[in-house]
């Protein structure tokens, strides 16, 4: 995610198209992974008895958890694609929160989103100031974004939240009052048609009804968006020639800037589009999840947002795929408790099996293959000793499987060349 701060440009700017090949999927792979993962997880549910694991309610429950985190990530990659570390997300989303709080009580609650997304444009701009136009390194710039958003809101929700008509309404220096809730969608007819098929419990067509289901009942219209914004940002950055500048500048911005393109304007708009992202996951958090800005509400999503954009390999498909792995292990460990995590550990060990059985035939790294095999038949045993996950091991579910993925992930990454790099006009004149 990081790369050491110089003043040095990268040698050469790399060829879009070969880099895109190298870091992407074709739709085939695409189809043959969720087709796959689609077939293990019918199989474990039969196995394991457990139909938790893909049930409607589960998948939307892990839809609701993983927005958030999506959006904080798909943040971080429009930053990051532009050449600025942006370790800021968590102090940009708190600014969210707090600004969809404050006004989404007394006005309406779609003015608090506007109000959320503003926010966390206001916590870029602060983030571009200090990188872009200062050159102050990028991980303390974050840093300091992150601190001064926390204190700053936790002020300003003493003063706006602990008194006048604010307090009669509920309001309190850790919460403001009640907002309105924002509009939910449901697919009539089809909705209730594929709840009738899970019901069965038939082998993959009731996980697949399981897992639409939950896609479309119910669903919150910022939810809706948020989908929107993914495709657009792929779109915006990968088919669009303000797209190739905008990352051109963060592959080498010396090669960008001597074919007339200004790097400074570029980086700002990046990391301002950053933060109001950001700022809109966490207007989520307190329009959508609990209707009402609470301290400390984030818990860390921004940094989860920038494990998933890592595991995504700074694209917006993989941002999502990461986010909806670790908003579905959240949704598991806050809605089934250690019963349905338990049947989770079979999969685990299928998966580092077939990983033992991949290394070893492909001759790669033997010594990993091996770990690989040992741990698998530690977590067997585990699995067949036991009948729960401890509370303890359940709720650092999502935490482990961040750990994890992004211990597997690691040798396929390619992140843009000068991120992080301090840049200064002209320099490479």
């Amino acid at each position: 995610m990081t790369a050491t701060m110089t003043d040095t440009p990268p040698p050469a700017a790399p060829k879009a198209d070969t880099a895109s090949k190298r870091s992407g999927r074709s739709p085939g792979q695409i189809l043959m992974l969720v087709s796959g993962a689609l077939l293990l997880l019918a199989a474990l549910r039969m196995v394991t008895g457990s139909n938790q694991l893909d049930s409607s309610g589960q998948v939307a429950a892990a839809l609701a958890l993983a927005v958030p985190i999506g959006l904080a990530g798909l943040g971080g990659l429009w930053s990051e694609r532009s050449g600025v570390v942006n370790i800021g997300l968590e102090g940009m989303m708190i600014l969210g929160t707090f600004g969809a709080g404050w006004i989404g009580w007394q006005t309406s609650p779609w003015l608090g989103l506007l109000c959320g997304i503003g926010f966390g444009v206001l916590g870029g701009l602060v983030h571009a100031v200090a990188t872009v136009t200062f050159g102050v390194d990028h991980i303390v710039s974050g840093v300091a974004v992150n601190l001064l958003a926390l204190g700053a809101t936790q002020y300003l929700a003493k003063v706006f939240f602990a008194g006048g008509k604010a307090a009669e309404m509920g309001g309190n220096p850790k919460q403001s009052p009640p907002v309105d809730a924002l509009p939910r969608v449901t697919v009539p007819g089809l909705s209730d048609g594929l709840s009738s098929i899970e019901k069965h419990h038939w082998f993959l067509v009731s996980d697949i009804a399981g897992i639409l289901g939950g896609l479309i009942t119910n669903v919150s219209v910022v939810t809706i968006i948020a989908a929107a914004l993914f495709v657009g940002s792929w779109w915006v950055l990968w088919r669009t020639p303000f797209g190739l500048r905008l990352r051109s500048c963060g592959e080498n911005p010396t090669a960008a800037e001597s074919l007339g393109v200004n790097v400074y304007r570029y980086k700002y708009m990046a990391v301002a589009i950053s933060g109001g992202l950001a700022g809109l996951g966490g207007a989520f958090l307190a329009l959508v999840t609990s209707h009402t800005y609470l301290e400390n509400q984030t818990g860390g999503r921004g940094y989860i947002g920038l494990a998933a954009m890592i595991f995504g390999n700074w694209r917006p498909g993989g941002v999502a795929m990461g986010a909806g792995l670790f908003g579905y292990s959240d949704a598991l460990q806050l809605r089934n408790g250690g019963t349905t995590v338990h049947a989770l550990l079979l999969l685990l060990v299928v998966l580092l099996v077939g990983l033992a059985g991949w290394k070893l035939y492909r001759r790669t790294s033997l010594w990993q293959g091996g770990i690989s095999l040992f741990v698998g038949a530690l977590v067997l045993v585990w699995y067949l000793f036991t009948d729960e996950v401890p509370s303890d091991f359940v709720g650092a579910t999502p935490y482990v499987v961040t750990l994890l993925v992004l211990s597997l992930s690691a040798q396929r990454l390619r992140m843009p060349k000068a991120d992080g790099m301090r840049y200064r006009k002209g320099q490479g004149k």
